[in-house]
């Protein structure tokens, strides 16, 4: 009886474990490749080749520029974009542990904690530093 679930387990497993497995899915990026590259190709060779001095010129949203785009964004602005990354990363991290909670017992409990206070850190030190006031 033992034998034979074990031989089953151990057949399940190999399986499982098989790169037959990922032909489908090996197929469908090679297909995908093949569309995009495909496309990209026939819109240069049977798109229109005729350069004139209007269309070189830059345009937003069908209007005529009024200025050149000579005023810098603000690093605060960045600042804020990677700051949300990284928080928004945190949060992508904790939902599969939480699933899982219960089965990593106190290891995987003390290294989730680890995490949340090494993130929690460096949030309060962007705190700290202003980082989240907007001028």
């Amino acid at each position: 009886m033992f034998v034979s679930c074990l031989n089953r387990w151990i057949a399940t497993d190999a399986r499982f474990l098989s790169m037959e497995n990922y032909l489908p899915l090996l197929l469908m990026f090679l297909i995908t490749a093949i569309i995009v590259w495909a496309i990209i190709l026939l819109s240069t060779v049977l798109g229109p080749k005729k350069p004139n001095k209007v269309k070189d010129l830059p345009f937003e949203c069908g209007e005529q520029p009024f200025q050149l785009p000579t005023d810098r964004f603000y690093v605060r602005f960045y600042l804020i974009a990677m700051l949300f990354i990284l928080f928004d990363i945190e949060v992508v991290f904790l939902f599969p542990w939480a699933v899982v909670f219960r089965t990593l017992q106190l290891s995987g409990f003390v290294s989730m904690l680890v995490f949340v206070f090494v993130l929690g850190a460096g949030y309060v030190y962007a705190w700290k530093k202003g980082a989240f006031e907007w001028e």
